[in-house]
């Protein structure tokens, strides 16, 4: 059964023994050496091929080539085999880098594209993040299939439990916060490390990985696809100070100066987390869905719902038909990606991938227009700047709905919701109004993901990047995951067809 954990805030002379801090609590889940339910199994299996697909389509993209470049300018650690690179063939030597940065590059590769799973609740999150990091450490240590999926099943259980109670963005802090105890949490598992050994590296996780919402404000950089890997890359470090007997500030979220005083709530705030009671699986990965359209998840349905209104109502395609659009939707959606953003970014036809990626009155109408999505057309700066779009483009607004803010931060499965209800007004004075509570893809969606769904959305953007044999021999070899061998983990990565990355053209800076 799961159990929750009262969090509150203590002042310096209130005792707060270590065994009940939050980062304890997490530290013995990560170290209770529990099986791997098979469905569980299944799901990370299908997870690791989602990873690779959304980083085999962004191999070729600035970011990725740019932290590329930072990971083979620091060469194999001491103590590991090193860890390998998307799109590079790790068995050179030259071409695999330092767990770390392995895990910082390919963290990049898996986010830039905005591409891939996802748990909304208090907080939002992209739980696969936690796979970059611990397959890196996984690949440098030599450890086996078995291990890797205990380790990634520890840290989607541990984000996606924060995720379910404590809430940054409401600070204006960024949700890598999560990632950074949770990545550490699972490399722990992974490794067996004992309970103080993660309690430190928790902790220090949390501390490293606090930084602010403005990578998603305003003009969004680059960072955005940055900011987990970081996190990631921060987990692998301080599981390794750990390791070496260094401490960290404590309590790191209950302390007087510490996260929930003075970045979260405030020193009256309390949290109850859930979390696994000793012997209990860990099965939060089940609760996370993924993405099949390149786009913020609040998009996901709202794309399918402009999909669907594309087929039947074709003269919506043609602005000067339309008076108006409203989506009426949750807080989130139309404060985070909707017109309640106040950012004059989200209407401009200038602005960049990442800013278009946030802006959910654009990729409606774009998704109207073109009765789906695509990762890549979908954003170039002509299909932004067509004439008709920004027309129509400019004619949608969003609108919070009570009822639909009360759905998306349900606690039951059942009824939560991520979409909203759409009303057209046309210029004949008519309307058309229509409404979707999750997506296709969604587990309880129209078309909800399974197996083969993973791998056509692998094939689809694996297609242009990889030869197809090693289409198959990755794919051959991440469905065996379980009984993989260290020398099979270390295999867990997929190799550009020739010719597609030159290791030596990346960006210079300072390595």
């Amino acid at each position: 059964m799961t159990v929750l954990h009262h969090v509150r805030v203590y002042k310096s002379e209130e005792p707060l023994a270590k065994e009940d801090q939050l980062a304890w609590k997490i530290a013995e889940v990560a170290a209770d050496p529990v099986a791997v339910d098979a469905d569980v199994a299944d799901m990370i299996i299908n997870r690791i091929i989602d990873n690779a697909a959304v980083a085999a389509a962004s191999l070729a993209r600035g970011p990725i080539v740019a932290s590329r470049a930072q990971a083979l300018a620091h060469p194999i650690s001491r103590g590991g085999s090193g860890s390998t690179i998307f799109g590079l063939d790790g068995s050179r030597e030259a071409h695999r880098s330092s767990p770390e940065w392995a895990a910082w590059t390919n963290g990049v590769a898996v986010r830039e594209l905005d591409y891939h799973d996802t748990f909304l609740a208090a907080e939002y999150s992209h739980p696969a993040d936690n796979i970059p990091p611990i397959l890196a450490v996984a690949q440098h240590v030599g450890a086996d299939g078995l291990a890797l999926m205990r380790g990634i099943a520890t840290g989607y259980e541990i984000q996606m439990d924060l995720v379910r109670s404590i809430c940054l963005h409401k600070h204006k802090i960024d949700h890598i916060a999560h990632i950074g105890p949770s990545a550490a949490a699972g490399i722990g598992t992974m490794l067996g490390l004992d309970v103080e050994t993660i309690y430190q590296a928790v902790s220090q996780g949390l501390h490293t990985t606090t930084t602010t919402r403005q990578s998603r404000k305003g003009e969004i950089s680059t960072w955005k696809a940055h900011a987990p890997a970081f996190a990631g890359k921060m987990a692998v470090e301080a599981v390794d100070r750990a390791m070496r007997g260094q401490t960290s500030p404590s309590p790191i979220y209950e302390g007087e100066d510490g996260v929930i005083a003075w970045l979260l709530d405030g020193p009256g705030a309390s949290y109850d987390v859930p979390l696994p009671a000793a012997g209990e699986a860990k099965r939060a990965i089940l609760d996370s869905y993924t993405k099949e359209h390149s786009a913020e998840y609040q998009a996901q349905a709202l794309i399918d719902l402009a999909r669907k209104l594309h087929g039947a109502h074709p003269e919506l395609v043609d602005p000067t038909n339309v008076a108006g659009i409203v989506i009426h939707t949750s807080h989130h959606t139309h404060n985070v990606i909707g017109s309640g953003a106040n950012d004059p970014q989200k209407y401009d036809p200038t602005a960049t991938r990442e800013t278009l990626d946030h802006s959910i009155p654009y990729i409606f109408a774009v998704a109207l227009q073109d009765g789906g999505w695509h990762h890549v057309d979908s954003y170039t700066p002509e299909r932004a700047g067509r004439a008709d779009t920004v027309a129509l483009w400019h004619k949608v607004t969003t609108a919070e709905d009570l009822e639909w803010t009360r759905r998306y931060h349900s606690e039951d499965p059942a009824e939560k919701a991520f979409g909203g209800r759409v009303e057209i007004t046309l210029v004949d004075g008519s309307t058309i109004t229509d409404e979707i509570a999750v997506a296709d893809a969604h587990p309880l969606g129209a078309r909800p993901f399974v197996r083969e769904h993973y791998i056509a959305k692998f094939r689809l953007l694996a297609e242009p990047v990889l030869e197809p044999a090693e289409t198959k021999r990755f794919l051959d070899l991440v469905q065996r995951l379980p009984e993989l061998t260290s020398d099979e983990v270390r295999e867990l990565n997929i190799v550009a067809r020739p010719g597609l990355i030159d290791p030596s053209a990346g960006p210079k800076g300072l390595f």
